[in-house]
């Protein structure tokens, strides 16, 4: 698509960089963002509210970008100041502005305390543009001046008021260059498809109208570009003498939804008569609902440029543009193009390993443009791993971390992990770095081609060769004896979808071999070649002891060939002491007459017997052992404390309680 020439790219590259966008998964954040990023590489979408992240999805933003951040968070936020170190910051981040957004709490935490957060981190230096809407006027909304009284008449209202007096308020205590934009309608590309003028132009183009409220009711419309240059304008007028005001950014014009029909059917040459009251009237809908946008004129010479027929023309080639009903309609429509992947790393004594871990998974998910959740599982591990953890968590909201009483093993760890995921699919990793992130694009892959589980092959093992030769050896001999179909070279580094993962956690059985469990439950499974690398630090927890416990655990987990074996030895040498019998006979008293009766005999065949009768007796035992322990129902796991984020869980009726929340979601 071509780039859009602006009559205000001067303007934009005046600003100081580099540029912070908050809130630019939304629509006038994702507008303003693009439009700068078009003109210079120092701008970066901030994003926390995943669930809109469709638009910088198809606006193709590069990772490096793109910054995940938590304004709830003050760690959050002042971990991306301390790193990018941004000398312009527009903040459009907000909740409750449309009526599906209902969380009251929500509201004020996001408009009030995430305003306090980012400014909190602003210096004297920095200019903070904040959006305020036309709202804060609430029921005094006719052509009011900034000067007049607010009369807030919604929660959202009244959030936004309070961080527009808490803007004024950082402005004179503080000095900090602050501005408030109180935006009216706005409207243009990248609008969320359901809103009034998106509809209207979408059914316009088809040639009919969308249902309609009263005729009576009035907005005062704004196109999205002038609303961008109002916001770049106020970047670059404000100073001490105008810091921690508001301005409305409005055209002044009252505009009726007759009016605005009118000029839909006249821009688009429509016959059709409305149908007015076709929809209900909403609870902030009024008659006489428009700015003065007068002071914005003189302090920050703005004024809106495109008048309401020219816009709706630009929104409608924008949307033939962007290829409307075959992007940013599903896009818009259908989540599962912007999915959470839980990544669940099981830790033991791998400390200096997770930071690495955590960056390589970060820029691996951003890079897929995916939303993201890593769960650490510290599996009782010695060192310092559970301080290095709560440092990730302190800084991501996206990062949770749990913490056992014990070292249950990493199949426990992963099973924890797995329990508490909220993701669409998880993908399961050792925490050593053997298991490399950069793998995860290929199952992501084949997890959007429909296969439900996408296990790592490791075709090759950076390892000496007689380990190597082992391990082969061993997977091709477990596959011949199991009963079901487990693929060779597999282990537990997969992408499994949320379904399946149900399926596994619901499993009773106490002694996990989850890569044999991954193949009994079924579903479509593909696997993806690797190259396992060496541990990177330390050295591997696994020593032959414990590979021939990790053979024992799959084998009498997956197979029954050890009794099957004992079976078919009983019979062969059944029949061979028969045949001895038969043979010792017919020697003494027909061939050889003369044969001793030797000692030697008696002894080999006693030990022989009494050998298979030991290796008999230890393979049920061994069967008998695993019925003894699935007979105790013990749990697979405890865990003494969950962190996610700035929260703690640490007794057991909080712990259950996030789990039993985090089921339902």
């Amino acid at each position: 698509m071509s780039k859009q020439i602006l009559p205000y790219q001067d303007s934009i590259l005046q600003l100081k960089g580099p540029i912070f966008v908050f809130g630019a998964s939304g629509f006038i954040g994702a507008n303003l963002f693009d439009q700068i990023f078009q003109l210079r590489k120092d701008c970066y979408a901030l994003t926390h509210d995943a669930t809109k992240a469709w638009r910088l999805k198809l606006l193709n933003v590069p990772t490096e970008n793109v910054i995940h951040c938590d304004i709830l968070s003050h760690k959050s936020v002042q971990e991306i100041f301390d790193r990018y170190k941004p000398r312009t910051i527009f903040n459009l981040a907000a909740y409750g502005a449309y009526s599906k957004q209902k969380n009251v709490n929500l509201t004020y935490e996001t408009n009030v305390n995430g305003t306090v957060n980012i400014l909190e981190n602003c210096t004297p230096d920095t200019v903070y543009i904040h959006a305020g809407s036309s709202s804060e006027y609430g029921f005094n909304c006719t052509a009011p001046k900034e000067t007049d009284r607010v009369e807030p008449n919604s929660h959202y209202a009244v959030s936004k008021v309070s961080a527009a007096y808490m803007l004024e308020f950082y402005a004179r205590v503080h000095g900090l260059k602050t501005l408030n934009l109180r935006l009216y309608s706005i409207y243009g590309g990248w609008e969320e498809p359901d809103r009034l003028i998106p509809r209207l132009v979408e059914e316009a183009r088809k040639d009919t109208l969308p249902p309609l409220v009263s005729p009576d009711i009035s907005r005062d419309f704004v196109y999205i570009d002038d609303c961008v240059e109002a916001f770049v304008q106020a970047a670059l007028k404000v100073d001490k003498t105008i810091s921690g005001r508001s301005y409305n950014i409005a055209t002044g014009q009252k505009t009726t939804m007759r009016e605005l029909v009118d000029e839909t059917r006249n821009t688009f040459g429509l016959t059709i008569e409305p149908v007015w009251g076709s929809m209900g009237n909403r609870q902030w809908d009024l008659s006489d609902w428009y700015g003065d946008p007068e002071a914005a004129n003189t302090d920050l010479g703005w004024k809106a440029r495109t008048p309401l027929g020219v816009g709706l023309r630009k929104t409608a080639d924008w949307q033939i543009q962007h290829a409307y009903a075959e992007r940013v309609l599903p896009a818009f429509a259908n989540p599962t193009l912007n999915p959470v992947i839980t990544a669940i790393i099981a830790c033991y004594k791998d400390a200096q390993a997770i930071p690495y871990m955590y960056d390589r998974l970060v820029k691996t998910f951003n890079e897929m443009k995916v939303r993201y959740e890593i769960i650490f599982v510290n599996d009782n591990s010695p060192d310092n791993q559970e301080e290095v953890i709560e440092g990730i968590c302190a800084k991501d909201p996206n990062v949770i971390g749990i913490t056992h009483s014990r070292n249950f093993g990493s199949q426990s760890a992963f099973l924890s992990g797995m329990e508490i995921s909220s993701g669409d699919a998880v993908v399961l990793m050792d925490g050593d770095l053997q298991d490399p992130p950069e793998i995860i694009p290929s199952f992501y892959e084949k997890w959007q081609q429909g296969f439900d589980v996408t296990y790592g092959v490791r075709v090759q093992r950076e390892m000496p060769p007689h380990v190597h030769f082992f391990y082969r050896t061993f997977y091709r001999l477990f596959k011949k004896m199991s009963y079901i179909n487990i693929p060779v070279d597999a282990g537990d580094f997969s992408m499994i979808d949320q379904k399946v993962v149900r399926e596994l956690v619901a499993l009773p059985e106490t002694e996990q071999f989850l890569r044999g469990l991954r193949a009994w439950v079924g579903f479509k499974q593909t696997g993806v070649g690797y190259v396992r690398p060496e541990r990177m630090f330390g050295v591997s927890t696994n020593n032959w002891t414990k590979n021939i416990w990790w053979a024992k655990k799959a084998i009498f987990s997956f197979s029954f060939a050890p009794l099957e074996l004992m079976s078919y030895a009983g019979f062969l040498l059944t029949g061979l002491s028969l045949l001895g019998i038969l043979w010792q006979i017919l020697a003494k008293f027909v061939f050889f007459p003369n044969t001793p009766a030797g000692i030697s005999t008696i002894i080999v065949l006693v030990m022989l017997f009494g050998g298979i009768n030991l290796l008999g007796v230890s393979f049920v035992g061994e069967y008998i052992s695993k019925i003894f322990e699935e007979t105790k129902k013990r749990p697979k796991f405890i865990r003494t404390k969950v962190r996610k984020g700035g929260h703690l869980y640490k007794t057991a009726s909080e712990i259950r309680a996030l789990v039993e929340a985090r089921k339902t979601k």
